[in-house]
């Protein structure tokens, strides 16, 4: 059976590369994603090996995944989709989905199976959270810190309520310039148990509440917008701790040799991947196709993890992390997902952003103008 199964995956993967060239495909493709040392380690894993073997193709780069919803909503309104495939986190490819704004896929026949023939579906598993998504990485939201700055005689921040306690923890904090996050941190802080959080915040008192524990240490936020701003803020002391992505903080601190350590505690699980928006020709339909079927196989998504601290989002890719390309290190145990640093997560509810993000950060981004 197994041998079966093998087989016929060899044939789909003929078949699909046979139909790829057989069919017009577009060589100028623009790619969006979030810049820094993720955006880098895309480039590294897959984009320039698919380049490599497809000389003709020219892939340009945007960095604007933070505003993607909105851009793309705008795109579509003037009937001009200049982008070709747009990586965002979970939620917003939930939103982009029920919007129409991203194509619905069919993964088994978009996507490689694993080595062993294993449908892709089941391969990525229930990190599919939608039609329109195509997963690549799990990642976490946590905090840094400067290991210099920690004041004399207190223990190193352990625990996520140590970001509002200003009176032991003095100085500035740097906070993402939105809801997500920093609302389910604010509640955790202000005793909502975790099970509880998102039918509290459900609800206009919940945000409020959200809100109040927030203001307690609004004068001392720098709030960012792109995931390299807290590692820069951090390596050049403007911050005692701020929220960013793992990855981000892990190239500061072993790449770079930064002066700054990692609080674990409360990360925030979420995904990313990619969503194909709506409207392409079939000719930039096609050679996306061509690139996913590439990039999302297993081997490349276990070569991504040479480069950046995220766990691949297939199955069979995580026995083939390994070490740094560089550094020589072991990458799993500076992955969100090792035991010794998911004592404490907290899940982040795509639906629920999905369904109460428009609402949520426009009461939000009403407060920060207060």
């Amino acid at each position: 059976m197994k041998l079966l199964k093998t087989l016929t995956a060899t044939t789909a993967l003929c078949a699909a590369g046979s139909m790829a060239g057989a069919q017009d495909m577009a060589d100028d493709v623009t790619m969006v994603s979030w810049g820094g040392a993720y955006q880098q380690s895309q480039i590294n894993a897959y984009a320039e090996p698919y380049m490599e073997m497809n000389p003709e193709v020219s892939i340009t780069w945007d960095e604007s995944s933070n505003e993607a919803v909105a851009k793309l909503r705008a795109m579509n309104e003037a009937g001009n989709i200049t982008w070709d495939l747009v990586d965002v986190v979970a939620a917003d490819a939930l939103r982009l989905c029920d919007e129409g704004l991203a194509m619905e896929v069919d993964h088994d026949e978009l996507l490689a199976p694993a080595p062993d023939g294993t449908d892709a579906s089941d391969d990525f598993g229930d990190l599919i959270v939608s039609d329109c998504f195509i997963p690549q990485i799990v990642y976490s939201t946590t905090f840094g810190y400067r290991t210099d700055m920690v004041p004399e005689g207190v223990d190193a921040p352990d625990d996520i309520c140590d970001v509002f306690d200003t009176e032991t923890y003095p100085g500035m904090r740097s906070l993402e310039q939105r809801p997500i996050n920093n609302m389910e941190w604010a509640l955790l802080c202000d005793g909502v148990a975790k099970e509880d959080v998102y039918d509290v915040l459900a609800t206009d008192e919940g945000q409020d509440q959200a809100l109040a524990k927030l203001d307690t240490i609004k004068d001392s936020v720098i709030w960012w917008s792109a995931g390299a701003d807290t590692p820069q803020l951090l390596a050049d002391g403007e911050v005692f701790m701020g929220s960013t992505y793992n990855g981000r903080l892990f190239s500061a601190i072993v790449e770079q040799n930064q002066p700054i350590g990692m609080m674990w505690d409360a990360q925030v699980f979420d995904l990313d991947g990619w969503i194909i928006p709506t409207g392409l020709s079939d000719e930039r339909l096609a050679r996306v196709e061509d690139f996913l079927y590439f990039a999302t196989d297993t081997q490349r998504l276990a070569d991504q993890a040479k480069y950046i601290s995220y766990g691949p989002a297939r199955a069979s890719s995580a026995p083939l992390v390994s070490t740094h390309a560089e550094l020589g290190i072991e990458m799993a145990p500076h992955m969100p997902t090792d035991p010794e640093n998911s004592k404490n997560t907290f899940l982040y509810n795509y639906e629920f952003w999905a369904d109460y993000r428009d609402d949520i950060d426009a009461k939000f981004q009403a407060w920060l103008a207060q």
